[in-house]
């Protein structure tokens, strides 16, 4: 069996499926480098996990991750946009998760612009997600 955290990112993959510009290039915790022909893109990525003891027997998880837009062309900020206002509505569309997390709220948009063969740009989108397991496993 997976891991609610390996559950919960698999949902997002599934809901970020067709999102504009990237076809089917999405990924998970790539540590490759994006050709050209691979961008657009998005990059799926867990940051931290932090548990507290919400009543006996059960823990609460606050896990933020983070979907970054990683682009090719002049004003790569710009570039992303589309694709980002896409990746936010579709995955607020439901702050559930499909009934896997409790909470689930945007924490904040980083921009990193970078020089390659054009240039190339990462807008990563970053949320924070609560579930729930029980004490004695992470399932």
């Amino acid at each position: 069996m997976a891991s609610k955290r390996e559950t919960i990112l698999a949902r997002v993959a599934a809901v970020l499926a067709g999102t504009t510009g990237v076809s089917t290039r999405i990924y998970r915790s790539r540590v490759e480098a994006f050709s050209r022909a691979e961008s657009p893109a998005l990059l799926i990525e867990p940051i931290t996990e932090v548990p507290t003891q919400d009543t006996l027997g059960t823990m609460a998880w606050n896990m933020t991750f983070r979907v970054s837009v990683v682009v090719r062309g002049n004003i790569p900020d710009q570039q992303a946009d589309a694709a980002c206002v896409d990746v936010y509505s579709r995955i607020m569309a439901d702050a559930t998760l499909d009934g896997l997390v409790t909470d689930l709220v945007p924490s904040g948009i980083d921009f990193q612009m970078l020089e390659a063969d054009q240039p190339a740009g990462v807008t990563s989108l970053t949320f924070s997600a609560t579930y729930r397991t029980t004490l004695n496993s992470i399932e």
